[in-house]
């Protein structure tokens, strides 16, 4: 049989004790504060709704102007990203920075750079627009690290625990920076000073957080762009070497969309082997992503075109690469269609990929296959994992 992918139930179980708590806690003299702690739980545990409710209660109670309301606007806003209202999420934190113009009141009442890095990412217009506001987070992230800094040793707390808060400041500082460059590659690359201003970003991001596998990520993306494939690799590897050894859980591993990212940045410099490593744990995480399928695939696909190339004398070595491929770009199929995935471009590739391979390998057998469904007697998803 082919594998399972084994379901965690540890989300779940956090959900129903919240929606228990939060049952026997409806009154009507629920404090803010206490539907504020149940939204941002409620969120932390994947049950956005009940955020959503618990949120807009609070909101409510306090208006647009108490003391807690940039609080409330801020978490909003997030909650609103996730069930996908972007023009409330965008009118939210719009809101909040008329609270907080520049980023200086205490995180615990919505100050910081948040809203500004979310107004960044939610931009119509994109391009200078986004720039601007995420100029305005990186504002307010140094104002909070040099605050931070002078106040080491004078705090309430270890020497150890300031130093991880200014730690995680710098390395937010820094993806913020990486973000700008982004910009300047994609929406802004035509303006002149695109890739000088790339290059002192990505230079202020590394002597920030040389320990982040997501800054030297876009190092490679600038390299690239510059046609320096070396240096993109040297960057990439460099990135790999930083969480690949670490289980799944730990917070230095990128999140998931970044891997994703990666994957194809691997394949763009040649870098296939180390592509279909990062794959492979994709799809451990999540079967159900068509990108993760795909680029497995492809990157077995090219794997097997070099071999062919390389050594064409030794045919079972690249046909049992294709071999591989095929059944990638199957399941790649198999979950496009279920998921109804809406890239149409990347469908057609698929397609003609698998009609490649099998004009070299013929048809690769109904049954082979790498992953099926299983029920349990009461037809939840639970089962194991088994391998072909």
């Amino acid at each position: 049989m082919a594998p399972t992918k084994p379901q965690s139930k540890s989300k779940d179980k956090a959900r129903d004790r919240l929606r228990a708590k939060a049952a026997s806690n409806q009154t009507p003299t629920l404090k803010t504060r206490e539907l504020l702690a149940n939204a941002a739980a409620f969120l932390e545990a994947g049950d956005p709704k009940s955020a959503k409710t618990n949120a807009e209660l609070a909101f409510e109670q306090i208006g647009s102007n108490g003391r807690q309301a940039g609080a409330v606007l801020s978490l909003l806003g997030q909650i609103y990203v996730e069930v996908g209202d972007i023009d409330k999420a965008r009118n939210v934190f719009s809101q909040a920075v008329k609270i907080d113009e520049h980023g200086t009141l205490p995180e615990e009442e919505g100050g910081g750079p948040e809203k500004f890095l979310w107004l960044a990412q939610l931009s119509e217009d994109g391009g200078k627009d986004s720039v601007s506001w995420f100029e305005r987070g990186a504002a307010a992230l140094r104002t909070q690290i040099q605050t931070l800094t002078e106040k080491l040793g004078s705090l309430p707390h270890t020497r150890d625990e300031q130093e991880a808060v200014i730690a995680e400041k710098r390395r937010k500082l820094a993806e913020t920076l990486c973000a700008v460059s982004e910009v300047y590659m994609t929406d802004l690359s035509w303006e002149e000073d695109a890739e000088q201003r790339c290059e002192v970003l990505i230079t202020e991001a590394i002597m920030l957080a040389p320990e982040v596998a997501d800054t030297w990520q876009t190092v490679a993306s600038v390299r690239i762009s510059q046609s320096r494939t070396e240096e993109a690799q040297e960057a990439l590897k460099r990135s790999l070497g930083l969480w690949t050894d670490l289980p799944p859980g730990d917070p230095a591993v990128p999140e998931f969309p970044v891997r994703v990212s990666l994957v194809r940045l691997l394949i763009e410099v040649g870098l296939e082997e180390e592509a279909i490593e990062v794959a492979e744990r994709l799809v451990d995480e999540d079967d159900e992503s068509v990108e993760a399928w795909y680029l497995g695939g492809y990157g077995r696909y090219i794997r097997g075109e070099k071999l062919k190339q390389e050594t064409p004398a030794d045919i079972e070595k690249w046909k049992a690469a294709w071999r591989s491929s095929s059944k990638w770009l199957s399941q790649c199929m198999r979950v496009f269609k279920d998921e109804e995935y809406e890239d149409e471009r990347l469908g057609q590739h698929v397609q003609e990929l698998l009609e490649s391979i099998t004009n070299e390998i013929g048809e690769a057998p109904e049954d082979d296959v790498l992953w099926e469904d299983t029920d349990d007697e009461e037809g939840e998803g639970d089962g194991d994992a088994e391998m072909q």
